[in-house]
């Protein structure tokens, strides 16, 4: 968790902001740069291409944290890109932290005050909810038609000191099963018929998605408030003890270990062999997930608690350092980087080649993936900064989810009917 007066609900309103820009603060480079306002894009002999649509299950178009179990945080969706109009707006009256996931044709969000919110996403109404009587600091999973959410006990908005996992219908918010843990921020992941996630008392658990029953625990060496990421079998974590960690996904038995990269807020996500994460100790670093071998380090000017998005050989990563960076994922090299006005601490999106990142100034911002090219900007965000789902974008607002279209959509519809 990493908050101020994070408790507080949030009113601000959605807008355009003018593009701006600001000095990297404390760095220097040898590399050829070229600059414009608020972007820096390192001289580079490829550029990323658009690949063909990925097939993907449309009843379950962002079921997980990160959009897939790699936790790439990448996905296509054709013509999801700015400009955009607003249809809807869901005023969550707290903290909206982590991102929704959609899927069976509704959309969840877990707020901060302990609650799960199914949404229509046509309208916004709600369809259901559930009271934890927890905090809510993680996103929740879809799969088999249940979700399944993790909560947290603490004085920011409970009395209780344990925390939760609960697995519910996805279409009527019954309750099908759930279990006492110890404080979790860890967002699950359910692949296999396995739910896994961690907790604050340093365990990594494998529950039974069906009965909630455990199957098993792996202790780390320090709690583990990041969410996982699978790949190849194996599952993949840090610790807030400096280890990183793979472990079998289906017995919990660790296959390697690596130590002393100072403490792991940040979540893993994995591409083409190479596992990537942010650390408190301002570094992004690139995992062998075969061996265990760090393959680079890219220093940062500060924390970095945001969980990295993966899209065509780039890893996109925020700092606290009010820096959005894009990373050559093979050599660890800096491609480009974007320079806010405020800390980035949550992990950002891409969407059909737009990457959308929140910043502590309070505004969200949309950048050209391959360029850093500022694309628009918003006067809400925090944390989290968008999902997609249906032809539609839905923007995170520190206490607000905002559904839009893009805006030519309406006009081509409208077209199309004038022709009939």
């Amino acid at each position: 968790m990493r908050r101020g007066a994070a408790a507080c609900g949030l009113v601000l309103a959605l807008g355009m902001l003018a593009a701006c820009g600001s000095d990297r603060p404390g760095t220097t480079s040898t590399r050829a740069v070229t600059s414009t306002p608020a972007t820096t894009t390192v001289a580079t002999t490829t550029t990323p291409k658009r690949p063909p649509p990925p097939k993907h299950e449309n009843a379950l178009p962002w079921p997980t944290y990160g959009a897939d179990n790699r936790r790439t945080r990448s996905v296509t969706a054709w013509g999801v890109r700015p400009p955009f109009r607003r249809l809807w707006t869901f005023h969550g009256r707290t903290l909206l932290e982590f991102p929704p996931v959609a899927g069976y044709g509704l959309l969840y969000e877990e707020s901060f005050d302990g609650k799960i919110h199914a949404l229509d996403p046509a309208t916004g109404k709600q369809r259901w909810s559930y009271a934890s009587r927890r905090c809510g600091w993680s996103s929740p999973a879809l799969a088999r038609g249940r979700v399944f959410a993790t909560f947290i006990g603490d004085p920011h908005c409970s009395r209780l000191g344990y925390g939760e996992i609960a697995a519910f219908s996805a279409r009527t918010g019954r309750l099908r099963w759930h279990h006492i843990v110890d404080q979790t921020e860890s967002s699950p992941l359910v692949a296999g018929g396995t739910v896994y996630f961690g907790d604050t008392d340093g365990r990594v658990y494998a529950f039974s998605a069906a009965t909630g029953a455990e199957r098993w625990s792996f202790t780390a060496g320090g709690p583990v408030k990041a969410s996982p990421a699978l790949y190849g079998g194996r599952l993949f974590v840090g610790d807030y003890g400096g280890d990183f960690y793979a472990l079998a996904a289906g017995t919990g038995q660790l296959l390697w270990r690596s130590g002393g990269h100072g403490n792991f807020y940040s979540g893993p996500s994995v591409a083409d062999g190479r596992v990537f994460v942010g650390s408190t100790d301002h570094g992004v670093y690139a995992f062998s997930a075969r061996t265990g071998q760090e393959l680079w380090r890219f220093g940062t000017g500060g924390y970095v608690y945001a969980s990295p998005a993966v899209w065509h050989g780039l890893v996109l990563v925020g700092s606290y350092d009010n820096t959005f960076y894009a990373i050559d994922a093979a050599t660890g090299a800096l491609r480009w980087a974007f320079h806010a006005y405020g800390g980035i601490t949550g992990p950002a999106s891409v969407i059909d080649g737009v990457v959308y990142v929140a910043t502590l100034a309070h505004r969200t911002y949309a950048l050209d993936a391959a360029t850093g090219r500022l694309m628009e900007t918003w006067r809400d965000g925090e944390y989290a900064a968008a999902v997609a789902a249906g032809k539609r974008l839905y923007l995170i607002g520190a206490g607000r989810i905002y559904a839009l279209a893009p805006r030519g959509e309406g006009k081509e519809s409208r077209a199309k009917k004038s022709r009939s």
